[in-house]
């Protein structure tokens, strides 16, 4: 495990209405990014990546049955990706794994000319951008 810095996620968690639905999409996505299995219960996954874990829960105190990325709160979570293959090869697969491309008439460059990216979104209306790694990403 890397040691964390300040400023990094510790983890992020989220409740999800249905958590067979959730290991479907998330736990396939977290794997092709490099996270692997962290903890399993009940009512819980999460996926572990260097020092960051990412939570996918059914919990009981959930207030309502779905999620609205465009209600206040979250919108999406933005993963780095090494590179145009990598997000193309995610894009192919991603429909066999519970997410639809938004967008698509834009796709790869709904973020702008210079940004290939994928937006996906899961059954249950959670968001993700994987977004290429350039070279100007990393100066």
């Amino acid at each position: 495990m890397n040691r964390p810095t300040t400023g990094t996620p510790h983890h992020i968690e989220i409740w999800v209405p249905d958590l067979d639905r959730a290991v479907l999409s998330w736990g396939w996505l977290l794997s092709e990014l490099g996270y692997t299995l962290f903890q399993s219960w009940s009512a819980g996954r999460s996926w572990r990546l260097g020092p960051t874990y990412i939570v996918v829960e059914q919990s009981p105190d959930l207030t309502a049955a779905d999620h609205d990325r465009r209600r206040p709160g979250l919108n999406h979570l933005a993963f780095h990706v090494d590179g145009t293959h990598l997000v193309d090869a995610l894009t192919r697969q991603a429909p066999y794994h519970g997410w639809a491309l938004l967008f698509p008439d834009r796709h790869p460059n709904a973020g702008g000319p210079n940004h290939h990216a994928a937006y996906l979104e899961d059954s249950d209306g959670f968001e993700v951008e994987l977004v290429a790694i350039s070279e100007e990403t990393t100066r």
